[in-house]
């Protein structure tokens, strides 16, 4: 096998790595033990190698450019591989190591990832966190991300798919609110009240709410006079504080509801959900790091399912 990178190159790859990861010159050169002229010109000559602008520089701050984006996502993920690979070679207990990109959405963010998050960093003090809390959609391929959580299932052979839990639905008013303008007791009352939407990023429109009627899943368009984008967390503040009728998860609200800000509505109609999967690329190698968070949110999900009432939950 021909020889692709020598010494040099391969070190300029990890000061690379370095700058993108701590954005700048300095720290790289700090965490290197070498000078900012050092990690200067060991990215100019990736840069010559390669015939690509990998930094915007100013006078302030270095940023990656699209293709210095994807050019660090692929080398900082071979970096981790050969460290997993020596770790193993030499008989060393392996440690999870190095940065972990992770996308959720806010819901889940908030309710479930988060709090479970600290005894992650605990358990592995050699694993960074970077964090997208966000309803967009992301693209593994270009943005670099290790693992995403999403309601949706994309159909896509490259991504393993781990089903997390089915969340079940709900749907909720404030006292305050039912005082005021009465408590629907069908489904075609709705019409009366008035309904906070959330619109579905993907498509620009307010999403179905969704029933049991006469043992049939069913689903309503809803109106009102209020409309939450990106956020669904929003549309529950707003029920808290008696804006209107809103449908959420059950975990998102379990504790309104037992503290009494919240109260159920249309319980026979319920016991629809969405289901929550963990989506990770196919590798040959797994980094550690992900393996090791896997292993940590699956350890977490079984607490969630045995939280679950037994009744079964239709989707």
């Amino acid at each position: 096998m021909k020889r692709q990178f020598d010494d040099v190159m391969l070190g300029s790859i990890e000061l690379f790595c370095l700058a993108a990861e701590h954005q700048g010159f300095t720290a790289a050169a700090a965490i290197a033990g070498v000078t900012p002229a050092a990690v200067s010109r060991s990215i100019g000559r990736l840069e010559e190698r390669l015939g690509v602008r990998l930094f915007v520089r100013t006078t302030r701050q270095i940023r990656l450019t699209d293709a210095g984006r994807s050019y660090f996502e692929r080398c900082r993920a071979a970096l981790d591989q050969l460290v997993d690979a020596e770790r193993e070679a030499g008989g060393q207990q392996a440690r999870a190591s190095g940065l972990l990109r992770i996308s959720v959405p806010t819901t889940y963010g908030h309710h479930r990832l988060l709090p479970m998050l600290p005894a992650f960093l605990q358990a592995h003090p050699d694993v960074k966190l970077e964090l997208h809390v966000s309803n967009r959609n992301i693209d593994f391929g270009d943005e670099g991300f290790d693992l995403a959580i999403r309601v949706r299932a994309p159909d896509d052979s490259t991504l393993i798919c781990r089903h997390l839990e089915d969340a079940e639905l709900v749907l909720v008013a404030s006292p305050g609110y039912l005082a005021r303008n009465g408590t629907p007791s069908t489904l075609a009352e709705l019409a009366e009240h008035d309904c906070i939407q959330f619109e579905l990023p993907s498509t620009g429109r307010p999403i179905p709410w969704l029933f049991r009627e006469d043992g049939r899943d069913v689903e309503r368009l809803t109106a009102g006079r209020t409309t939450c984008a990106d956020d669904v967390l929003a549309g529950v503040t707003l029920a808290r504080h008696g804006a209107g009728v809103f449908q959420a998860y059950r975990f998102v609200v379990d504790a309104d509801l037992t503290a009494g800000r919240l109260t159920e509505l249309l319980a026979p109609y319920g016991g629809r959900s969405r289901p929550y999967n963990l989506l990770y690329p196919h590798a040959r190698h797994v980094p550690l790091k992900v393996r090791a968070f896997v292993d940590h949110l699956l350890a977490h999900k079984r607490q969630w399912d045995h939280a679950v009432p037994l009744r079964k939950i239709a989707r």
